[in-house]
């Protein structure tokens, strides 16, 4: 997922001003998740905005046969800033019931450009970058981006346990079909690599650059799909 492209801190500036003033003050939304088609989990988000700071949860939990194997949901959240430029991460978390060995957490801090990973007893801290956003604030960062001239995407993220660089191309004018219906939107993708999962994302052009389905491919031509059965945004 490792290839030149127009810097994310960049775009955010690109789309300063009227996607910061549009942004909505809470989202609800819901998620079935499919693995070779089969319904094997579900998750549920809510995002709160007040003023210049925000609130993310988001809970996943497996359904069906899975749920009797994997009972424990797992927890991601973010909080932080909210400035010109989108989504300015301050803490993370991804906390796994009944793995508590596979718990992580990042802590942002933006005065000294430091990024602190914590997972158990060890922390790491790392050099910040302009614009990097963690595992769940990434998705929710696109409402905040005018990517309609864009054709490239890149940005740092962290997971809890490492930072990387991640590398999309952007298709405008596409659709997608959704339990909610047909839907004008902006695809998102990796190039594919070899030994490398892809990841698609389709952004709801009409409803704020919202995700509303992201299938991510592992080398072996596996799926794991993730789409939207429900969405309350409030401006």
């Amino acid at each position: 997922m490792k290839f030149p492209f127009q810097c994310f801190a960049c775009l955010m500036l690109c789309a300063a001003g009227s996607s910061f003033a549009a942004s909505p003050s809470s989202v609800l939304a819901t998620y079935q998740i499919y693995k070779s088609g089969i319904n094997v989990g579900q998750i549920e988000e809510v995002f709160t905005r007040s003023k210049d700071h925000y609130t993310l949860i988001s809970t996943t939990r497996a359904v069906g046969l899975l749920a009797v194997f994997r009972p424990g949901k797992i927890v991601l959240s973010s909080n932080g800033l909210i400035d010109a430029h989108g989504l300015k991460p301050l803490n993370f978390s991804d906390i796994r019931e009944g793995e508590g060995g596979k718990n992580r957490r990042a802590e942002f801090d933006w005065n000294t450009g430091k990024l602190t990973l914590i997972q158990q007893a060890q922390r790491t801290v790392l050099p910040l970058p302009d614009g990097t956003q963690d595992r769940l604030s990434a998705m929710y960062q696109f409402m905040f981006l005018s990517l309609d001239k864009a054709s490239s995407l890149s940005f740092n993220m962290t997971n809890g346990g490492k930072l990387d660089v991640y590398n999309y191309r952007i298709t405008p004018d596409q659709s997608v079909t959704v339990p909610l219906g047909t839907f004008k939107a902006q695809y998102v993708a990796s190039v594919p690599e070899k030994g490398v999962n892809r990841t698609e994302i389709w952004l709801a052009a009409e409803h704020a650059n919202f995700p509303y389905k992201m299938v991510i491919t592992d080398p072996n031509g596996d799926k794991l799909s993730q789409v939207l059965t429900k969405f309350d945004l409030v401006p």
